[in-house]
């Protein structure tokens, strides 16, 4: 089914910002690719029968996770049945090391999988690598994750591996939207999203991503806040 995500403001990157009239602005989703970007009347108008989403503040391509190694294979994502223990949030460092040494291989994939789920939580939609081939748990989880897999150093201004604590939200870098999505918006593309209950840019870049509502990964709904 087509599907209509509008926002009151859509910023594809590489084009202009769209929707900063009344009507806002949308993008149009059928199967996995985007059939259309513009105003929201506009793609209406062209898809009468498609089903429209609505959605509040700011729409963008999906984030990238320069850190997804070091998240996934460094850090322990607590079950929300550990909290009390463990909190809510990554431990890594000697919290990790005292846990791993006593981890089993369910428990290790629970946490790879809680992980992943957090990313998508956060408008992630690509994780940098290498993800190696020798540890099967990472390797499945990803694969049903969905999640686009890439591999290399990061791109400039988005922050390098290692420099400080990792942290679930790719804008922690210091990187703008640019520098930070899986890359731009455009009609035939794959139809990765991610909107955020902000205004603008400078309050994603200054809020972060934890005010992601809701993630598109290849077309399909995959985190919904509201």
């Amino acid at each position: 089914m087509l599907t209509i995500h509008a926002a009151p403001l859509v910023l594809p990157v590489g084009a202009a910002a769209v929707g900063e009239g009344a009507g806002g602005g949308a993008v149009a989703v059928d199967g996995d690719r985007i059939a259309a970007i513009g105003p929201y009347e506009e793609v209406v108008a062209a898809h009468p029968a498609a089903r429209v989403r609505r959605w509040p503040g700011l729409l963008t391509p999906g984030l990238r996770q320069d850190r997804a190694h070091e998240l996934l294979t460094r850090c322990y994502h607590p079950d929300p049945r550990e909290a009390d223990e463990l909190g809510e949030l990554p431990l890594w460092g000697e919290e990790f090391d005292r846990l791993a040494a006593t981890m089993d291989a369910a428990r290790r994939a629970g946490s790879v999988r809680r992980g992943l789920q957090r990313m998508l939580r956060h408008g992630t939609t690509q994780v940098v690598g290498p993800f190696g081939a020798e540890d099967p748990a990472l390797r499945t989880a990803l694969a049903r994750s969905g999640l686009v897999q890439a591999s290399g150093r990061p791109v400039q201004g988005s922050g390098r591996p290692g420099d400080g604590l990792p942290d679930l939200d790719p804008f922690a870098a210091g990187g703008d939207l640019a520098a930070t999505a899986h890359g731009p918006l455009a009609v035939g593309g794959r139809a990765d999203l991610a909107v955020f209950d902000v205004a603008d840019e400078a309050a994603l870049r200054a809020g972060g991503a934890r005010h992601c509502v809701a993630t598109v990964l290849a077309g399909r709904l995959v985190h919904r806040a509201r």
